[in-house]
This record gives structure tokens, C-alpha cells and sequence, in this order.
């Protein structure tokens, strides 16, 4: 069996007209590829408590503690109690009240801080109470306290703390 010649005949072109081709290709070798993959996010870490830094034997307020500002309609001698407030218990002993939310009522929500009183080492409690004309009482708290605290004249409160038998007073002043 003998091969014929073929007669198709293979031509190049001039080198000159492969430079748009080539350049062209290459362009869209570039445009089709992917955009590297991004690098994986670091895995999560537990978020460490938020600490305050206070004085040894301070009253700490959680830095979560929010006070919800008094709504529409509540009367001004309850929306005076809203706010942290903070003083300390016979000249020496750091406290903390934060009037959290009132209502129309006079029903509160609060936390009360404690720093070193007596044999009690500082804490934190959240309570509930209500405003009887310019007092704030709160109930007995989870560690056994009594709150109340009484509006002043002068926008201070005169804040009684009751614990074990035995009464500590103090002025307190908004934060």
C-alpha cells in the first residue's frame, strides 16, 4: 500500500500576526482562573470574662449593667431615682445602686454592689422594689440585705443598707 502525498499543505504565518493571537489567549488564561482561596478564619476563642479594675474591697457594678431610660408617662419624682448611683456606708464602706427600669407604678428593677462591709466581702445582687413618695425600698436581697434609699433635696440619695442586725447609712451621689 503506498501513501499518497497530501495535498493540503500547511502554511505559517508571517511571526508578526501570532503576537495578537498569542497575547489574546494569555489574556483570557489570566481572566478565567479563580480568585485565590481566601485563608480560613481563625477559629473562635471563649471570651474571658470582662474584668473591672477597682480598689481592693470595692463596690462593682457588672459592666453589663444597663439602666433602661424611664418611659413616657412616668412621673418625674420616680424618673429622679433612674441611674447608678454610688457613696459609701458610715464614711468607709463602697456601695453601688443602679435603678435599672421603673415603671408608671413605681416598680422597680435594680442591682445593689457592695464593696468590704463588716465580714462580708464585696458582691453584687439584683433586686426588685418599689418608690413610695420620695423612698425607693427595695426587698431583702439574695444575700440577706435591706435597701432603701431616700431622694433628697438636693438630688442625693440618703441610702440606708440593713445586714446582720446592723444599719449602715450613707449618701449617695448619680454616676
Amino acid at each position: 500500500m503506498a501513501f499518497k502525498r497530501s495535498s493540503v499543505r500547511f502554511r505559517l504565518a508571517p511571526p508578526n500576526s501570532l503576537f495578537p493571537t498569542l497575547g489574546f489567549a494569555a489574556f483570557m488564561l489570566v481572566a478565567c482562573q479563580s480568585a485565590p482561596e481566601p485563608a480560613p478564619a481563625p477559629e473562635p476563642q471563649p471570651i474571658a470574662p470582662a474584668t473591672v479594675s477597682a480598689p481592693d474591697g470595692a463596690a462593682v457594678l457588672d459592666p453589663s449593667v444597663r439602666v433602661m431610660p424611664p418611659g413616657e408617662g412616668i412621673p418625674a419624682k420616680y424618673v429622679a431615682f433612674s441611674g447608678i448611683w454610688g457613696g459609701r456606708l458610715d464614711g468607709m464602706y463602697d456601695g453601688k445602686l443602679a435603678v435599672l427600669t421603673i415603671s408608671r407604678g413605681g416598680n422597680v428593677t435594680a442591682t445593689y454592689a457592695w464593696g468590704d462591709i463588716a465580714d462580708n466581702k464585696p458582691g453584687v445582687a439584683d433586686g426588685e422594689g418599689k418608690i413610695f413618695g420620695n423612698t425607693l425600698k427595695l426587698r431583702r436581697l439574695p444575700n440577706g440585705g435591706d435597701v432603701s434609699a431616700v431622694m433628697q433635696a438636693d438630688g442625693t440619695l440618703a441610702v440606708t443598707y440593713g445586714l446582720a442586725d446592723r444599719t449602715y447609712t450613707g449618701m449617695f451621689t448619680k454616676q
